[in-house]
């Protein structure tokens, strides 16, 4: 690190061979491959992370699709049978005076998965090809996305309550369709990219550094 007076650089942990625990954070000098605090073991940058991002990534991809053209609810009425998509039943919702519920169920539903697609591929390929956005912003949109990947879940939500309360046999019944299945698994893939990414490649490309290795 440079004298005061003059532009300081800020070194990684590794450019000055430390290596800290991801579990319980304690820093170690390089080379030392286990923790010895927790005993997890120590690897400075995870070199397969990105391909389980990319991975994870592609499967949930995969997954969204049919959660968005298959039913996600099939309501069962004495003299009427109706299946919902997604966006379907946030329509409807709507149509009934049901504005709120609609905007944040094609939110959480529509947004927020398109969101976590859109930012863990621009975090993955900025790794290796430099941007605009500085590392600050990044880590900040790494978290947010780690943050936010929970609620992508409240369409399931929803739909697992209205199964357990509407179920009046011959009257009415709600059942969940195949799209509620591939929309779990969806969530749960984007939730897996995100976390497999190693937000510390982040800072191995740095402005104005170069390349920095992975």
């Amino acid at each position: 690190m440079e004298l005061a007076g003059t532009s300081k650089e800020i070194l990684s942990a590794r450019e000055q061979g430390i290596v800290a625990c991801t579990r319980c954070t304690k820093a170690w000098p390089m080379g030392t491959k286990v923790c010895g605090r927790c005993g997890h073991r120590l690897y400075s940058r995870d070199r397969l992370s990105l391909q389980r991002v990319w991975a994870y990534w592609v499967l949930g991809v995969i997954c969204y699709i049919p959660a968005n053209i298959y039913p996600m609810l099939k309501t069962k009425t004495l003299f009427q049978y109706d299946e919902s998509t997604i966006i379907g039943g946030a329509v409807e919702l709507a149509q009934y005076g049901n504005v709120g519920i609609a905007v944040i169920i094609l939110f959480a539903s529509v947004v927020i998965p398109l969101g976590k697609f859109w930012a863990v591929a621009l975090l993955a390929l900025s790794v290796r090809r430099p941007g605009r956005l500085s590392n600050k912003r990044r880590l900040i949109m790494f978290e947010v996305v780690e943050y936010i990947g929970r609620w992508s879940m409240i369409d399931i939500f929803v739909v697992a309550i209205l199964s357990s309360l509407v179920q009046l046999k011959a009257l009415a019944t709600i059942n969940p369709g195949a799209a509620a299945v591939f929309f779990a698994l969806s969530v749960i893939f984007t939730m897996l990219s995100a976390q497999a990414f190693d937000p510390r490649l982040i800072w191995d490309r740095r402005e104005g550094r170069g390349s920095g290795t992975t």
